[in-house]
């Protein structure tokens, strides 16, 4: 969900058959050489797999040294699911930060232990919504409102999870917080029992728990049913990649028919909120090394915070800027492979 879920590790898949490798007195393959590969994945994540699982495909197909994801994403979703590879793994605040579009489907009638189908009922009603009564409470749901995460969620109660003490049997009480709900439209209703919704939320809102509220605003109960999330920050649904898209762009550069950058976006893709400073190449080996530098006259910045710094158009370090002072904070290596979004 739009949340900070469940982070787990798959288990091989049943029925799995083990490779020659893996046989015993077969003699072993060799471990296959780790590459510097430095852009984002942005995987149009399957229903039933984990970030985890889906970060380790990626990792394994490319080769990648360092690989991480910037925001989980439940099993039962679908969708963007940003990868980075590489240097790109500096930038994963950067799009945890931002937006994000969601659109999902409730189930009216049925209220879930876990605010989503996979959970035990422990609410119900015969009662459906009308259309008008559904648009009447969506205002709100929008804009800046409190929020009580799921019994099932990533947040921690005195140091552990709360779904490890959901999962044990433990009633925890969650405490509200403020969220951010850019956007809550009614998309349709195809039937009484469903209707379906986008929803753009800042960091850390929760979509079952929307559809938790709005079941009990209406006095009918809900669930969500189907959820898939459209866009992060600043990468949109129309740049998405399948695995097997993904897969096959791999195998064809491996077999040197097309070239592995053609499957990623750039690193600097996930900074594109954040001002760029072009600096010379002088001044760009300087703050490779971690060292401040100081702008004067006309090429001196007239704005402080954070910015991208670039040379000669390629990515150099992000850096804070104040009163004409450079000062790096994070230094990129783009040795290797780059992505180029070629594809």
């Amino acid at each position: 969900m739009s949340d900070p879920e469940l982070n787990e590790i798959s288990a091989p898949a049943q029925g799995e058959v083990k490779s020659a490798s893996q046989d015993d007195g077969a003699p072993k393959q060799r471990k296959r050489d780790k590459r510097d590969v430095h852009g984002w994945a942005l995987l149009d994540k399957p229903v039933g797999m984990t970030s985890t699982h889906a970060v380790a495909v990626v990792k394994r197909l490319f080769a990648a040294k360092r690989a991480g994801h910037a925001g989980t994403l439940d099993p039962l979703a679908s969708g963007s699911l940003p990868i980075a590879l590489g240097e790109a793994t500096k930038t994963v605040p950067f799009v945890m930060d931002g937006r994000k579009v969601y659109r999902f489907t409730v189930r009216w009638g049925e209220e879930r232990d876990t605010d989503d189908a996979e959970g035990r009922t422990v609410n119900s009603s015969a009662d459906r919504p009308s259309e008008d009564a559904i648009r009447a409470l969506l205002p709100r749901f929008t804009g800046t409102i409190e929020q009580v995460p799921p019994r099932y969620s990533a947040v921690k109660i005195e140091g552990e999870r709360a779904y490890d003490l959901a999962r044990d049997g433990e009633v925890v009480e969650l405490a509200s917080r403020p969220v951010d709900i850019h956007r809550l439209n009614l998309v349709s209703i195809p039937d009484p029992d469903h209707a379906l919704f986008e929803a753009e939320c800042g960091k850390g809102t929760y979509v079952r728990a929307i559809a938790r509220d709005m079941g009990r605003e209406l006095a009918c109960c809900g669930h969500v049913s189907a959820l898939r999330r459209v866009s992060v920050g600043p990468f949109a649904e129309k740049l998405m990649i399948s695995l097997e898209q993904l897969e096959a762009l791999c195998h064809r550069a491996a077999i040197g028919e097309g070239n592995l950058a053609d499957a990623l976006l750039p690193v600097e893709t996930a900074l594109d909120d954040i001002p760029a400073l072009a600096v010379s190449k002088a001044d760009a080996a300087r703050l490779q090394r971690g060292q401040a530098v100081l702008l004067r006259g006309r090429d001196a910045p007239i704005f402080r915070g954070t910015v991208h710094v670039t040379a000669s158009g390629r990515l150099i370090a992000l850096a804070e800027v104040d009163r004409g002072e450079i000062v790096p904070k994070r230094v990129f290596n783009l040795a290797g492979i780059l992505g180029s979004a070629g594809r």
